[in-house]
Order: C-alpha cells, then structure tokens, then sequence
C-alpha cells in the first residue's frame, strides 16, 4: 500500500505562524493544476504499481479550489495509478470556505474526509493567529458536514499561544468535545523563521509562552483524550478506534508516499525527493519537461534515523526485529545500547521487541530520537 500527497500552495491570507510554501496571490492557479495533472501521469512508475491506501490534499489551504477542480484532479489520480476500494481521501479545509453546497459536492465528488484547520473556538485567539474564520463558523461548518453526512472529521488545535492560559485551552478541548468527532491534531505552537509571529517575537511586541505552562498544556491535552476514549496514536494526533489517519500513519510506519505540486515531497523506501518551492518556477519546469526537482538516495543510515524519527512518535514504537531485518545487525547493536539510559530514566518503555515512549517520554520524543540517531 502506498499514499499520494497533493499540495495545492494557495491561501486567502497568511496565519501568523506559518512557514508551509503557499501564495496569496491565485492569477496562476489553472496553469498550476495544468502542472500538477501533468506531474501525476509523469510519476506513474514512482511507487511501483503498489495500490493506493490514501490521497491527501494539504496546502496551502485545497477548500480554495472548487470541487471541479478537486474532482479533475481526483480523475487524474485514478487514471494513473491503482486505487484501493476504501481508499481514504482528505481534504484539508478552512471553515470559511465550507457551506452546505459545497460539503454536499465535495462528498459527492469521493471526499470521504475532511481535516478542518479551526485552530481554536476563541475569537482573540484566532484574530492573533490571523485566521479567515471565526469561532462561530467554525462550530457551523462542522455541523453542516455532519448533516451532509461525513462521518469521518478531523479538526487541528494550536496550544501554546503567547498568554493562553491552561483554562483557555481546556475550553478549547471542552467545546471540542461538544461536536462528537472521532478526530483531531493538537500542536504545541512553533517559532519558525520568516513568519510573522518570529518577528513579533524579535521585536519584543509579543512574549512566547513560559515553557512549563506549554507542559501543562500537553498534559491537559493528554489527560483529556485518554477520560474521552481517544487514542494518542502519535506525539500529535489522537483518534477513536478505527479513525486513524491512514495517510499519516503511513508516514510514521515508513510507507511509501509520492508528493505532487511545489514543494512537495516523496518517498520510495530508498530515495527521497522534493520538488522546488516555488510556484512560478514549477509551472514552468513541468511545463518544459525539465527536472523541477531534488533527489536524495539514502543511506542505510539515513534510512535507520528516519526510521526511529518516525516510528518512536507512535503507539506502534521501534521494533527490534525491523531494525534487524532492515538495517542490519550494528545499527540493532547501536540502538540497544543507546535505548538503555532512556529506559533507565522511565522515558520509554519496553513489551517483548518493541520500544515505545511512556507517558513522561512524549514531552522529549525529538531529544531521544536524535540521541538514538547514529550520526
């Protein structure tokens, strides 16, 4: 089983905080899906003839396009490459871009999820991240999607906002709960370079959030979805039994995904590839049949740590035995060594050949990756 990632790089406006490849300016949008239909038929080969378990459309925000657009590319996807019969299909969205009619198109069209970016139901919070919507259409278009009928709903929370206090975001888990999804991401907020929130920072107008207040945001996170049945599959993402993300798992699980559009990226199981983040410079490439991106053959190294990365974030851990099978005897000998102190200090626990991080472990998950990395 493999995944296909479709990045559609446009936004209404820029959030405060984001550093993802994306355009405000849609004059280019017909040639880029021009570009991207052509990227799909190019890479048939890419993953093999393996069947396709999941197709993701991330961005940038994909609502912006209509569910033509959406539905040519679909078509597209389908022409080229063998779709398994539930293939899960998702579409990232913003809540200002979804009224009934168009839930009820884009369910028609195949989108069978929908991963909605609300980011808060705080209206302050909201206006400082500088999102599209507000707290009311968030609640809306949930709502609307469930009469429409999906029955498979993720929603993306930020926690760790300069002054959010603990009790603010339990009312943003509290009013989550409220919607009886079966879904949802929490991310600790990040300072990423070039974004306006770095700037803010920098210039002292805004003060990042005390470090022990964001620990307590995570626990509060992690108390909440283990006291309302939700699984914390990964470091991030928490699902009722039989809603994990199939896409993402893939990633964790070292699937094999191919990466359409600027900026994406792709991989095999022995390369790695990214296309160039620039829409202009895309278009054009594709357009021209000359190389629009970047390829990496990985080492047996390179593999390993990507490996540990991915997998230690999960409830499935690090196995010993695909380790050994796939890295070989030293790279097993090399992690069982340096397993041992993080095991010592109750930050990860083992059962039977497989690692896992505890509870405590999940604060440092990065930390023990990179010391388990062999460099």
């Amino acid at each position: 089983m493999a995944s296909i990632y479709i990045h559609i790089p446009y936004c209404k406006q820029q959030c405060t905080y984001c550093n993802f490849h994306f355009s405000i300016v849609q004059g280019d949008k017909k040639e880029m899906l021009k570009s991207i239909k052509k990227e799909i038929k190019m890479r048939q080969s890419y993953l093999n003839g393996a069947k396709i378990s999941s197709i993701y459309f991330g961005g940038g925000t994909p609502s912006i396009l209509d569910e033509g657009e959406i539905k040519s590319l679909i078509h597209t996807i389908y022409n080229n490459f063998k779709i398994d019969t539930d293939t899960e299909i998702t579409l990232e969205c913003n809540p200002d871009d979804l009224d009934k009619k168009k839930l009820f198109k884009l369910k028609e069209i195949g989108i069978n999820r929908l991963s909605i970016g609300i980011q808060s139901f705080d209206d302050e919070e909201l206006k400082f991240m500088n999102r599209s919507h507000n707290a009311k259409e968030a609640l809306n278009c949930i709502q609307f999607a469930k009469e429409v009928g999906f029955k498979n709903i993720t929603i993306d929370l930020i926690y760790g906002l300069p002054n959010q206090s603990n009790e603010n975001w339990k009312k943003n888990l509290a009013q989550m709960l409220t919607l009886d999804i079966q879904h949802f991401s929490a991310y600790s907020l990040t300072v990423e370079p070039k974004t306006k929130l770095k700037h803010l920072i920098d210039k002292k107008i805004v003060t990042p959030l005390d470090d022990k207040i964001t620990v307590e945001h995570f626990n509060t996170l992690v108390e909440f979805a283990t006291d309302n049945n939700f699984v914390h599959y990964e470091i991030a993402n928490f699902g009722k039994e039989g809603f994990f993300s199939y896409h993402n798992s893939a990633y964790w699980k070292h699937k094999h995904y191919l990466g359409v559009g600027p900026s994406a990226h792709s991989f095999n199981g022995s390369s790695r590839q990214w296309n160039v983040a620039s829409n202009k410079q895309y278009i054009e490439k594709v357009k021209e049949d000359e190389s629009y991106f970047e390829l990496e053959k990985l080492s047996n190294t390179q593999q390993y740590n990507e490996y540990i990365f991915t997998a230690l974030r999960t409830i499935w851990g690090v196995e010993l035995d695909y380790i050994d099978n796939q890295f070989g005897q030293e790279a097993l000998n090399y992690f069982k060594k340096q397993v041992l102190n993080w095991e010592n200090k109750g930050k990860i626990n083992q059962e039977k050949r497989t690692y896992m991080l505890s509870k405590e472990g999940k604060l440092y998950a990065d930390a023990i990756a990179s010391d388990l990395f062999i460099v």
